[in-house]
């Protein structure tokens, strides 16, 4: 009996794992990877999500560092709101901004706040109200590279400034080397990948290059990359892909992106110790972040230059950008469903498996409490 039992409930985990499987692979999304305890949590947490009068399509687009985020929450919520379909475009900040201010899509993801100007453009699709920042994904930029022979690799600021600044060619160089006394470095050209699309994430990386070397990153950070030389690729993908497959290679993407293989950079602060790119470390930094939106805006300011221990200097939050007033009748139920879900505590504890930090409680909550209104 205690036999057929445990076959009874190995068929039922089997036939669990298949249905999560076959709706994931309904979504369009990449495998997570997740063992059958996994789909079992995931699935009692999509029990959890209130769908309401959540129906129809949601266009949203933007931030390609949440990609993967974006994917394990849709894979939930969609598996418990059927009569739900969100299609997120990963094409950059940039471009989500502006499909979001013509108008083009019920949110946008942004790894930068939006600025004056564009808030001023939200307000000609928010009918009486304005386009607002709602952090809700965290994170470190990972610094990754493809150096043959080299396992572990320590860079500070001023020596990565002067990498992506074509300052430092070869990665036998003197100021390399003198960061990594036990590394045996090549005799190799540097090849620095940037992004070619507008993108949160290289405003993210330079306010870092610009607030911890200033005197070697001359360039004001923006979405767009300024500094001359390098190579460029599309999306954080895209970064990802040249790492892994050119020799003497070097670029920025989330910690997400940097898998199969993908080594990433220590990088030296002024703790005692060189700081790796973890969620942890990066949520050490997040929770130093002050909220310096006004009204429902809830933009952050983050410390690019911690000198606690175990704290990563470079991180991001992506923010979900959307009207606090005046959203599509048509398209409010969903967009409120669906953010609400990801600003939960099931959402939120999806965050750290798919490679990012959740935000820190007393910044979730006020996001929370914002959703609730939105109208």
């Amino acid at each position: 009996m205690k036999l057929q039992r445990m076959n009874r409930r190995a068929l039922a985990l089997g036939a669990l794992a298949v249905s999560g499987a076959l709706a994931l692979s309904a979504c369009g999304s990449d495998d997570t990877g997740g063992s059958n305890g996994d789909e079992t949590s995931n699935t009692q947490a999509a029990g959890n999500i209130e769908c309401g009068d959540a129906k129809g399509q949601l266009q949203a687009s933007g931030s390609s560092a949440q990609k993967n985020a974006i994917d394990a929450w849709v894979k939930q919520y969609t598996a418990a709101c059927k009569n739900v379909q969100i299609n997120y475009r990963p094409d950059g900040s940039g471009a989500g901004i502006t499909a979001f201010t013509q108008g083009q899509t019920a949110f946008a993801g942004s790894d930068s706040a939006l600025k004056p100007e564009e808030v001023e453009a939200s307000k000609k699709i928010c009918s009486g109200g304005q386009g607002i920042d709602l952090p809700m994904v965290g994170g470190p930029i990972a610094v990754g590279f493809n150096v043959p022979g080299v396992d572990t690799l320590v860079l500070d600021a001023a020596t990565l400034a002067k990498i992506f600044d074509s300052k430092i060619t070869n990665w036998n160089d003197k100021a390399i080397a003198a960061l990594n006394p036990d590394a045996k470095l090549p005799d190799l050209k540097i090849q620095a990948f940037h992004r070619s699309d507008e993108s949160g994430t290289t405003d993210n990386f330079t306010k870092y290059l610009k607030a911890a070397a200033p005197k070697d990153w001359k360039y004001e950070p923006g979405k767009s990359w300024e500094a001359e030389g390098g190579q460029s690729a599309q999306g954080s993908s895209g970064l990802a892909q040249q790492v892994k497959q050119v020799s003497g290679a070097i670029s920025y993407f989330e910690l997400s992106y940097a898998k199969d293989g993908i080594k990433t950079v220590d990088i030296k602060t002024e703790a005692a110790e060189p700081v790796k790119a973890t969620i942890e470390n990066a949520t050490a930094a997040i929770g130093a972040a002050k909220v310096v939106g006004t009204g429902k805006d809830l933009a952050l300011e983050l410390d690019y230059t911690p000198s606690a221990d175990g704290a990563y200097p470079i991180v991001l939050v992506t923010y979900e950008i959307v009207c606090d007033k005046g959203n599509k009748a048509d398209t409010l139920p969903a967009t409120k469903s669906f953010l609400n879900y990801i600003a939960s505590e099931e959402g939120q504890g999806l965050l750290e498996q798919a490679g990012y930090a959740p935000m820190p409680d007393e910044i979730i909550t006020k996001v929370r409490e914002t959703i609730s209104g939105l109208s």
